[in-house]
């Protein structure tokens, strides 16, 4: 394979932009749903459904979007304006989804599901394009793993930022972590972040891969090339499943955290030892995700310069077998025994890291290979219809693990019955592990080695310079 390399001051760029969306995704993940179930009033069973309604909706713009990006033909590129127009409108409805309103039980639930869908279709409309631009930045496919490794480097960082600091500012700007005020003020402060690391990505990243024009292109004939494309099928299935393995955990971690290890006291008095320091729930749940953060960008880092020398399938499937073994162990090993769980943490996220990594730069290699076989690059339908897989796995992660906690007895702010705390480690251990399991099956079947790749991209390199086409022969 060519040697083209990216500028480091590009890949650093492209990077911003998902240390932005992910000051949002981290919170998604981590710390809405306690959000929504103890400041903002939800029912357990009533956010359950709002996630399994939202994330099913926001995927299946996924696609449309991803054809609309795929479409676009602007001075900036067919990406990177979406960046541009998108980010102030999403930090907007950023703040107004963790606002929470004086408009009694009905008014509140028709506000959370109007914010927190707009706020998803926002988060789609700038995300799902600047996804897609790895595939049109670089068609090397070594370079395509560095450039995921810096992208998911900057995620991670944004993972710890949040996770870190967002329980610690709540609590200090409103007097305690349940505080509306908290909240709201809080994510004020995020926006103006975010917006400002999307416009670093929007200077400074190059839109360079042209595919040839396509006169007999449609919605319809793209969406049946992508159906085609054994290899995407397959990648689809590993994240989906690989998604509900995350996604199963992630939607109670704060719960657990809270109602397990604290017996549902999140008083600041209140405080259990880690390594002889004692902290109480905010402090605690921040010191878990900080943690797993931080070890993340080292698995990060690690995947960077590995990509030289190792190719990604055994990467992968070895890398996710150590973190399921570190999920499952949450199973057998007593809740009183908070530094092993934290370190059987800490562990379970350095080897998690690499896989999204790994995952985003063979999707790029799916895209490489549909053009490869067919003649037509959908890169933003690629990546869309990847990620709506993805929300839909958060989708039904979200659904399970709360109707689950609902119909276990569990109440938000009420100390919980030892029903409700099985409940609770059994959705952090077991079953992601069987989910994970299920994942590396399917993952077995996917065909597109290092090899082919290497086949692949010089093959497309040689019609694109004999069409005339734009290349990565000189990145500027």
């Amino acid at each position: 394979m060519s040697e083209i390399k990216l500028p480091l001051r590009e890949k650093l760029a492209y990077g911003c932009g998902d240390f932005a969306s992910v000051l949002y995704w981290q919170t998604f993940m981590r710390f809405l749903p306690i959000f929504y179930t103890d400041t903002f009033g939800l029912t357990a069973a009533m956010l359950g459904n709002l996630l399994l309604f939202s994330r099913v909706f926001d995927g299946i713009s996924d696609p449309v979007i991803g054809m609309w990006a795929d479409r676009t033909e602007t001075r900036w590129g067919k990406f990177r304006p979406f960046i541009l127009f998108g980010a102030v409108p999403f930090a907007i409805f950023g703040v107004l989804t963790f606002t929470t309103p004086d408009l009694g039980e009905n008014g509140k639930i028709i506000w959370a599901f109007v914010t927190y869908n707009g706020l998803m279709l926002l988060y789609t409309l700038v995300n799902i394009p600047y996804t897609a631009m790895m595939g049109v930045m670089t068609t090397n496919s070594v370079e395509r793993t560095r450039l995921s490794s810096v992208k998911f480097i900057f995620a991670f960082t944004a993972g710890t930022v949040i996770s870190a600091s967002l329980l610690p500012m709540v609590e200090g700007i409103g007097g305690d972590v349940k505080s509306e005020a908290g909240w709201q003020i809080t994510w004020i402060i995020v926006g103006i972040v975010a917006v400002g690391f999307f416009m670093l990505t929007f200077l400074g990243t190059k839109e360079r891969i042209k595919p040839a024009p396509d006169p007999d292109a449609s919605i319809g004939n793209d969406v049946k090339l992508l159906l085609s494309n054994r290899a995407w099928i397959l990648l689809l299935a590993t994240t989906l499943t690989f998604i509900l393995y995350v996604a199963v955990r992630s939607s109670v971690s704060a719960h657990y955290y809270k109602y397990v290890l604290f017996d549902g006291n999140d008083a600041a008095d209140f405080a259990l030892p880690l390594f002889g320091i004692d902290l109480n729930f905010a402090k605690m749940a921040s010191a878990f995700n900080t943690g797993g953060q931080l070890v993340s960008v080292g698995g990060v880092l690690m995947t960077y310069w590995l990509a030289k020398n190792f190719r990604k399938g055994p990467m992968f499937i070895g890398f996710f077998i150590i973190a399921i073994l570190a999920t499952a162990s949450f199973y057998v090993i007593p809740p009183d025994q908070i530094n092993l769980l934290f370190l059987m943490d800490l562990l379970g996220s350095a080897a998690g890291a690499p896989l999204p990594v790994l995952l985003w730069a063979m999707y790029a290699d799916t895209a490489d290979y549909g053009e490869w076989r067919n003649g037509r690059r959908t890169t933003g339908l690629v990546f869309s219809a990847s990620t709506m897989g993805q929300k839909m796995g958060w989708a039904i992660a979200g659904w399970i693990a709360f109707t689950m906690l609902s119909r276990t007895g569990f109440e938000a702010n009420v100390v919980p019955t030892e029903e409700v705390k099985d409940g609770m480690i059994m959705l952090m251990s077991l079953a992601p592990a069987a989910l994970g399991i299920v994942s590396i099956g399917i993952f077995c079947f996917y065909p597109l080695n290092d090899e082919k790749m290497a086949v692949v991209e010089k093959e497309l390199h040689e019609r694109r310079q004999a069409a005339g086409l734009p290349d990565d022969e000189a990145p500027a």
